[in-house]
């Protein structure tokens, strides 16, 4: 009876549920670090006497440590296990979190921005592939959706931090960093509980290892359910292939971009490219857009607690959709919601209407990403899946290192509304390229997904089996 298959018959339940919570306090704290930055762009421009374009860079800081955190993670989780990543990068984080906190100078602070970003990216990029290893194919897209979900929880609390504990005096900026860092050492302590993916374990001949995580899996499930164990349906007996050879990042990049994987690989670099540059530009700037068009900056931090309460049904609507409309069409339809939303967003100039389109952005822009996150691990194989999942992120991250900056220097020349509709054509690009060469994941197993990628013929030196 293969492994996989008894993963994929169990009901959800508790112990899934325990790891939805577990990984999605980690994309709490995650998204509540990159959006605090926003709030404390005001104050240390006035503190250190910075230029937009230093506030670019800060803005930009984080992504720029995202990427590298990104490839790395992947090639790390691939090769180690998810397990540990997760475990190491969440310390990095927290670590670089409090020296940025207590950076004496720009320069320092920068860099600790930079650092606490790879730890960031490293942990956020890795749970995903990690949580739907072991989620069943038919309830798989809505749980991933939801844990893409709890990322509004943070940017909610930053939203919070920045209203409360930034203006509570001149130290108030470092305060809110150490708010964001100290959660996570209970986190760290919570997460020692977890378990490995039986499916990497199986992908390094680790059978017996996979074998006791699935036994007690099941026996967790019996449990929590108080049911018997559904029986093996016919026809899900394959397992997943053994791959022996050390993983490394070339390999996967030429495995990603073979005849059976370069279409979907374009697919998702797209979406990650567009859906992370139109948020990052948003999101970064949108407290200093607001104060720009006469908005006080006490009141801009009160619309950015709405816009930023208007991202929880927007992941969770999503979620709902990603098994009943499949992935690439829930990512379409939230793409397309947010090139109308943002050409709304640049045509509005009364201060109740940028608040209900900026918004319903808000409301578009997290929705995608439910569909993205959920989307992404399934397109590659357990051997190298972190590493596809971390390049794919490292590429959106691209982006969030260039939003920032583009639109702080672009914003001068083409006002408030033309940043707004250069992000509805970065938008409509995504669009096209999802709905006219997206591959359909939804309701199929992970290995059923990638059977056909998996017995093409491997490119050269990728030790694929």
């Amino acid at each position: 009876m293969s492994l996989t298959a008894r993963l994929d018959r169990l009901a959800l339940s508790r112990p899934h549920y325990k790891l939805l919570l577990i990984g999605g306090l980690g994309y709490s704290f995650d998204g509540m670090d990159g959006a605090v930055v926003a709030f404390l762009l005001p104050r240390i421009q006035e503190l250190w006497g910075l230029s937009n374009a230093s506030l670019g860079l800060v803005g930009s800081a984080a992504p720029f440590g995202f990427f590298f955190g990104a490839i790395l993670s992947g090639w790390l989780g691939d090769r180690f296990g998810r397990k540990k990543v997760m475990l190491w990068a969440l310390a990095f984080y927290c670590l670089m979190s409090v020296v940025a906190a207590m950076a004496p100078n720009f320069e320092i602070f920068l860099i600790a921005r930079i650092f606490a970003g790879l730890g960031a990216g490293a942990e956020s990029v890795i749970i995903a592939p990690f949580l739907s290893e072991f989620i069943p194919p038919k309830r798989r897209g809505w749980f991933i959706g939801t844990l893409a979900g709890f990322f509004s929880f943070g940017f909610v609390g930053a939203a919070l931090v920045g209203r409360f504990i930034v203006p509570m005096g001149e130290d108030g900026w470092r305060w809110a960093q150490v708010v964001t860092a100290i959660p996570i050492l209970l986190l760290l302590w919570w997460r020692r509980s977890l378990p490995e993916s039986p499916r990497f374990l199986i992908s390094r001949g680790r059978m017996s290892e996979a074998t006791e995580v699935v036994e007690r899996f099941e026996q967790s499930v019996v449990a929590a359910t108080g049911k018997q164990l559904a029986p093996l349906m016919p026809g899900n007996e394959e397992e997943i292939t053994k791959h022996d050879q050390k993983i490394n990042i070339w390999n996967a990049l030429k495995f990603m971009w073979s005849r059976a994987m370069r279409r979907r690989t374009a697919v998702i670099w797209l979406i990650w490219f567009v859906i992370t540059f139109s948020y990052y530009g948003f999101f970064s700037w949108i407290p200093t857009l607001l104060v720009g068009r006469g908005i006080t900056v006490t009141k801009s931090f009160e619309y950015s607690i709405i816009i930023y309460l208007a991202q929880i049904p927007g992941y969770f609507s999503a979620a709902w959709l990603n098994d009943r409309i499949d992935r690439k069409n829930t990512i379409a339809l939230y793409l397309a919601g947010s090139a109308l939303s943002a050409f709304w967003l640049s045509q509005s100039n009364d201060s109740g209407m940028i608040l209900v389109a900026a918004a319903t952005l808000s409301f578009f822009l997290n929705g995608t990403y439910a569909g993205v996150y959920a989307y992404t691990p399934e397109l590659f194989p357990t051997w190298m899946r972190a590493t596809g999942v971390g390049l794919a992120s490292a590429v959106g991250r691209i982006g969030s290192i260039l939003a920032p900056s583009i639109i702080g220097i672009f914003s001068v020349a083409l006002g408030f509304g033309g940043v707004f509709v250069m992000t509805t054509v970065v938008l409509t690009i995504g669009v096209l390229g999802v709905v006219i060469f997206g591959a359909s994941t939804a309701g199929k197993s992970l290995e059923d997904i990638n059977a056909r990628a998996e017995h093409d013929p491997a490119p050269a030196g990728s030790g694929q089996k």
